[in-house]
């Protein structure tokens, strides 16, 4: 029974641990954004009236993100922006005028070297 309850305890620990490890902090936003899971990156989007910036990462490591290209649609009720993003520092951003406000959707797409690397969907709640 006691040997039992030892390996009852050896798993909680794991599952514990391997949590910590491996994901719980993946999808917590470091810039203040929403952070979107696609197929192949993580994008953070950080949303303001005046600048738009997406932090594409690996398992929450940051890419590299030199030659890349991006855009970024928001749709607000039957209103459409597009908005092209390009390479500044760690990020891919777009400085204009935005309506952005709760209830904003948006779709931002990253290509890296050529490959389309993600497709995100997003709303601002």
């Amino acid at each position: 029974m006691k040997l039992k309850t030892m390996a009852t305890a050896a798993a909680i620990a794991l599952t514990a641990y391997a949590g910590a490890a491996f994901g719980d902090d993946d999808h917590k936003p470091k810039h203040g954004g929403i952070v979107v899971e696609g197929k192949a990156l993580d994008m953070e989007i950080v949303a303001k009236p005046d600048l738009i910036q997406v932090y594409p990462s690996d398992h929450s490591k940051p890419v590299k993100v030199e030659g890349a290209k991006g855009k970024l649609t928001l749709l607000n009720g039957t209103e459409k922006t597009e908005v092209d993003l390009v390479p500044a520092g760690d990020k891919l951003e777009a400085k204009g005028s935005f309506k952005i406000a709760k209830g904003t959707k948006g779709i931002a797409s990253v290509t890296l070297a050529g490959k389309q690397a993600t497709v995100a969907r997003f709303e601002i709640k």
